[in-house]
């Protein structure tokens, strides 16, 4: 059933996310003990309770990452294309008359380059 989790190709994944768990339940750890110094306060108590938290979330995606992945829809083939096959894109584009307001915006740009230029 999830023969294909034990592939070479998803060892990678599996040492990373338990090295990840292990760092996340380290600094949780870490965390607590800090709380539990006569300089520790709530926040560290909230960061040694989030770490952990950290690392069921994490094994959940890998979880749900690899079922998805077990489940994923068989490849068909080709699949048929759902757009048009003369896209606008590829389409002319009809020349208008230029634009009275873009012609004489583009002649006070040029007068002041040539302003620039003297």
């Amino acid at each position: 059933m999830w023969r294909f989790a034990l592939s070479r190709r998803w060892w990678f994944g599996h040492v990373l996310v338990v090295m990840l768990c292990a760092v996340f339940v380290r600094l949780g750890r870490w965390q607590w003990d800090r709380a539990q110094s006569p300089t520790g306060d709530w926040q560290n108590l909230g960061y040694a309770l989030q770490w952990p938290l950290f690392a069921i979330v994490l094994v959940a995606a890998w979880a749900r990452f690899l079922w998805l992945e077990q489940h994923r829809a068989p490849d068909t083939g080709s699949p048929e294309p759902d757009i048009m096959l003369s896209s606008p894109a590829n389409r002319p584009i009809r020349e208008d008359d230029p634009d009275d307001e873009l012609v004489a915006y583009n002649a006070y740009l040029a007068r002041l380059a040539e302003q620039d230029r003297c």
